[in-house]
């Protein structure tokens, strides 16, 4: 009797068939329904070609970057006070110098003239006043004998005159001889008076031609000693002490007056200068910070100083050291200054890319959480630094965007992402 075989049972039923077609069905419509119905435009790109940053809370400080040089806290200029041919150069540029000491020497011949004209002048000026004083002293005393002379013919006269009254009243002598002694008497008299007041007008005549000439000696004299302290201004002295940075004179040359000779710096301390665009001119103010980094610190500087001119659309500011200045730091040295407009304040921050330039902040290619696309999403910014971007709307903390430049993306609407 033959034994019954059992019969297997195939790995592939219909059954298990049609469970993995539906399987497959299932993908085929959600690669459809993500890929294929997906309207939007898309690009593929390669994730190394792109810097992706990722949207962060954190403090905003809106600040703007100046280039600044570094200078010394005082600077004298030294000018030609009078103008000349360089003579002799005493000290050198870099040299050091105290208060006084003599930098260079400048001759002026026609200064030299000029003075050497003013004082004949002055000397002929004290021979006036000196001969029109002997003058009046001798006219003085030549009235003056004149008037004893007179007052001796008066007394003669009038001693003469009573007689002869009483003697024609005896008629002892003629009516004549009487009138021609009072006729005479009363001439003495009047000539008297006419010298007196001659003598009085000669005298004040006399007075003021000498105190003309005491003022034109006065005013010669003023003339000439202004003068002469331009002689003295030939020597270029040092106002104060300090370093010699430049020097721009050589002998033999001729210097007018007001030109720039050189500088002396105070050593004492230092200050930054720098341009910034005039688009701020009416956000800064005196006591505003800011700070740089030299040599592994940060050091913080303060306005002290704006300048109001603008030329080329910029204006120039001062900031001095808060606190110390760096350690070995030099005059014309170059510094990076973060100048601080506003005061810190919590924000969120995405960090600034080339993507601005093409969107206007508008937009952005934000990537998905697998980092497997990225989509473009509407987005509204704020302030900026030279840092981040502030976002007021479309971003929250931990998104992730593309901040590269999409100059090659065209009017793509996703990114696929690429190794």
């Amino acid at each position: 009797m033959g034994m019954d075989r059992k019969i297997e049972q195939s790995k592939w039923s219909r059954k298990r068939l049609t469970r993995i077609g539906g399987v497959v069905a299932l993908v085929c419509l959600l690669v459809y329904v993500f890929l294929i119905s997906d309207s939007s435009s898309r690009l593929n790109v390669e994730t190394g070609r792109l810097q992706i940053s990722t949207v962060e809370n954190g403090a905003f400080q809106f600040y703007i970057p100046l280039l600044g040089s570094v200078l010394p806290i005082k600077t004298y200029y030294l000018d030609a006070v009078e103008g000349g041919r360089v003579e002799a150069v005493v000290r050198e540029a870099g040299s050091f110098v105290e208060k006084g000491d003599t930098i260079l020497y400048l001759a002026n011949t026609n200064l030299r003239l000029d003075i050497m004209n003013r004082e004949a002048s002055l000397f002929e000026q004290r021979n006036n006043l000196r001969n029109t004083r002997l003058a009046m002293q001798q006219n003085s005393l030549r009235l003056e004998a004149q008037l004893v002379e007179l007052d001796y013919q008066v007394t003669s006269a009038e001693r003469l005159f009573n007689r002869n009254a009483e003697l024609v009243k005896r008629k002892l002598i003629s009516q004549d001889e009487f009138e021609e002694s009072r006729d005479r008497f009363n001439y003495l008299i009047k000539n008297r008076d006419l010298t007196i007041e001659t003598q009085r007008q000669d005298s004040v005549f006399r007075s003021l031609q000498i105190e003309m000439l005491e003022q034109s000696v006065d005013r010669i004299q003023a003339n000439l000693e202004f003068v002469r302290q331009n002689e003295e201004n030939l020597y270029l002295r040092a106002p104060v002490s300090g370093h010699l940075t430049s020097l721009n004179a050589e002998i033999g040359e001729s210097k007018t007056r007001g030109q720039r000779l050189g500088q002396i710096d105070i050593l004492d301390g230092y200050k930054v200068r720098a341009d910034v665009d005039e688009l701020y001119v009416t956000r800064l103010n005196v006591g505003m910070r800011g700070d740089f980094d030299l040599t592994g610190n940060t050091y913080r500087l303060e306005v002290t100083k704006i300048y109001p001119e603008i030329r080329d659309g910029r204006f120039e500011v001062d900031l001095e050291f808060v606190g110390e200045a760096p350690e070995g730091v030099r005059r014309g040295q170059t510094v990076h200054v973060r100048l601080e407009l506003d005061d810190l304040t919590e924000a969120v921050l995405l960090p600034r890319g080339s993507f601005y330039q093409s969107t206007g902040g508008n937009w952005a290619f934000v990537v998905n959480e697998d980092g497997g696309f990225a989509t473009r999403r509407d987005i509204r910014l704020g302030r900026k630094n030279p840092e981040y971007f502030e976002v007021l709307e479309g971003l929250e903390p931990g998104d992730r965007v593309v901040i590269s430049s999409y100059e090659n993306f065209g009017d793509n609407d996703k990114l696929i992402l690429n190794e």
